[in-house]
């Protein structure tokens, strides 16, 4: 892990303490020294701070989930170009693979107030995620399409996080939700069961959709 002043290895005597736990035991001080043959970089920063040097220097089909907005820690088409088995993901709706916080809070908050869940627990943000995996792994139906015009998607490189406006999300994201709450011992009200709470949040949809009307 990284700050604005380099690497949190062990020979850094500037670390305050609430990020001591991330502190590492290695020779790394700049982020190209840590790009060099890792599998993924994950940034929160600020733009520009990834170069194509360090792009090439990562390993075998790497991940870059660059998520500074409005501008990512590299743009996207010189990162792509740079490497052809790249995975890149950003904040941005222009290009492929958005990582929009709309994929999963609605539904972490739904799926927990209808269960009536004491707190939200790690399993429960696990489950969130893992739905959206699987999900972006099926076969995306035409209406999807449709909100999108006319583009198709189909899970590879380009295509690893649902869109946004998927109204599958909705479903799946809540369901595994609710389902992680009864699991992980934080529900205080019974389960319906998948098909029965499915059921519930269509006709949630429909009676607001009613409303607004």
């Amino acid at each position: 892990m990284a700050d604005s002043k380099g690497i949190l290895n062990h020979n850094r005597k500037d670390i305050s303490p609430i990020k001591q736990e991330f502190v590492r035991h290695t020779s790394d001080i700049t982020i190209a020294d840590a790009m060099k043959d890792t599998d993924i970089f994950i940034g929160v920063s600020v733009k520009d701070i990834l170069n194509e040097s360090m792009v090439s220097s990562m390993a075998k089909d790497p991940c870059i989930l660059a998520l500074a907005n409005p501008d990512p820690e590299i743009p996207y088409p010189i990162a792509k170009s740079v490497r052809k088995d790249l995975i890149m993901g950003t904040g941005r709706s222009d290009y492929p693979n958005q990582v929009n916080n709309v994929l999963c809070f609605p539904f972490i908050f739904r799926g927990a107030l209808d269960l009536r869940a004491q707190r939200i627990t790690t399993e429960m943000k696990l489950a969130c995620a893992k739905a959206l995996a699987m999900l972006a792994r099926t076969e995306t139906p035409e209406y999807v399409s449709e909100l999108y015009d006319g583009q198709k998607f189909e899970f590879g490189p380009e295509y690893i996080i649902p869109k946004p406006f998927d109204p599958r999300v909705y479903y799946e994201a809540s369901i595994a939700v609710a389902e992680a709450a009864v699991s992980s011992s934080v529900a205080r009200k019974e389960y319906m069961g998948r098909d029965d709470y499915k059921e519930y949040l269509r006709k949630r949809i429909e009676f607001q959709s009613n409303f607004r009307l």
